[in-house]
């Protein structure tokens, strides 16, 4: 028997209309994160990226060239995030970091050729969609998902998690490398990797 048709405790008369519509809820959340799983792992299959660094290149990509920081702004992650990311990006050959002839002190970040040519034939980032479709819905329709949403974050003790506005499973950094991927720093690279420390940040902001 289908659980949401569960007896009410309370007279035993029917199906229990409560445990029917949490059942709905929870059926929901399952499709939002199966969605989530399913797509980053065909990102990962089809184009060995994750969705943060595909996010990431996207930005660098249509800028041209970017300081460490303003990448970190325009997709909403803490700087040791960014800085994770565009290791792992820097090691496969995708971004390249320089410093800037005005000012040593700046980092300043581009896409390398091989970058450019991987993005035009990934797929749109699911998290493009949501946004697009998003932005298409009422101010009244965008105002009411958000508060039910945060609502459910709430009944669900979740809400005090930080959490970036980015589409990926687990954390955005245990998302920043596909599994296997890893490789060693370039021994002639002058820029730093991210230290421990900037991982253990990372894993609490993101």
């Amino acid at each position: 028997m289908n659980e949401s048709l569960q007896q009410s405790p309370a007279d035993g008369r029917g199906p229990n209309p409560c445990a029917h519509r949490c059942d709905e809820v929870l059926v929901a959340l399952r499709r939002v994160i199966r969605a989530v799983d399913l797509h980053s792992r065909a990102l990962v299959r089809s184009h060995g990226l994750t969705a943060p660094q595909a996010l990431v290149l996207k930005e660098i990509v249509a800028a041209g060239e970017l300081p460490v920081g303003a990448v970190a702004q325009r997709v909403s992650l803490s700087h040791a995030t960014i800085t994770d990311i565009l290791n792992r990006l820097e090691r496969r050959g995708l971004v390249a970091r320089t410093r800037s002839d005005t000012d040593r002190r700046r980092v300043l970040v581009r896409a390398t050729p091989d970058a450019k040519q991987t993005l035009k034939r990934a797929p749109p980032l699911l998290q493009e969609s949501f946004a697009s479709r998003f932005a298409g819905l009422a101010d009244w329709e965008q105002t009411m998902l958000l508060a039910s949403l945060q609502r459910i974050a709430a009944l669900m003790d979740a809400e005090r998690i930080d959490a970036a506005p980015v589409l990926a499973p687990g954390s955005v950094s245990d998302a920043a490398e596909p599994a296997g991927t890893a490789a060693p720093q370039s021994a002639g690279s002058d820029i730093a990797p991210a230290t421990a420390d900037e991982s253990e940040i990372s894993d609490a902001g993101a």
